[in-house]
């Protein structure tokens, strides 16, 4: 541990970044019979080329070693009507979820039939993100499934955006 990380208290830091309206995903991994997945905010774009992504990932998490022996995972971004969904990916007894419906990408990872969106991934690369690992993903196949509003959060609550443009 460093100076720095001393200094900064780790519940301000969640508090202050708790600030940032971010959408939210579901990292699905496994097969279509046993769905691996957990609910991820952190998700971002890194490259249009090649096409890159990345997601961080707690390195407590059951579901990490998983995503990393496919070698493949799939970013699925939640619609507004959602919410439940991220909660039965958020807790850790349901993340091996059956009940949600899915089908099977190029890479055979389930993909959330009902999401927004979802981008297919092969890992590129994993990188030491301190507690959580950071999953850097090449895009391999990626749809638009619904017109609608994604699902929200902001200072530790699900919102939703209003319609319209």
């Amino acid at each position: 541990m460093n100076e720095a990380s001393t200094l900064v208290d780790a519940r301000l830091l969640r508090s202050v970044c708790g600030h940032f309206t971010t959408g939210v995903t579901v990292v699905t991994g496994g097969t279509t019979s046993f769905v691996v997945g957990v609910t991820v905010n952190s998700f971002t774009s890194v490259s249009l080329d090649p096409p890159l992504i990345l997601v961080c990932i707690q390195k407590e998490s059951s579901e990490l070693p998983a995503l990393r022996r496919a070698g493949a995972f799939a970013v699925n971004i939640l619609a507004a009507d959602q919410e439940e969904v991220c909660r039965i990916f958020a807790s850790r007894h349901t993340r091996r979820a059956n009940a949600v419906d899915v089908h099977a990408g190029i890479t055979g990872v389930p993909i959330l039939s009902k999401a927004l969106a979802y981008l297919e991934c092969r890992l590129h690369r994993e990188v030491d993100g301190g507690d959580h690992a950071i999953l850097i993903g090449e895009v391999v196949a990626l749809d638009v499934l619904r017109d609608d509003r994604p699902l929200a959060f902001f200072r530790s609550a699900f919102h939703h955006l209003p319609n319209g443009s």
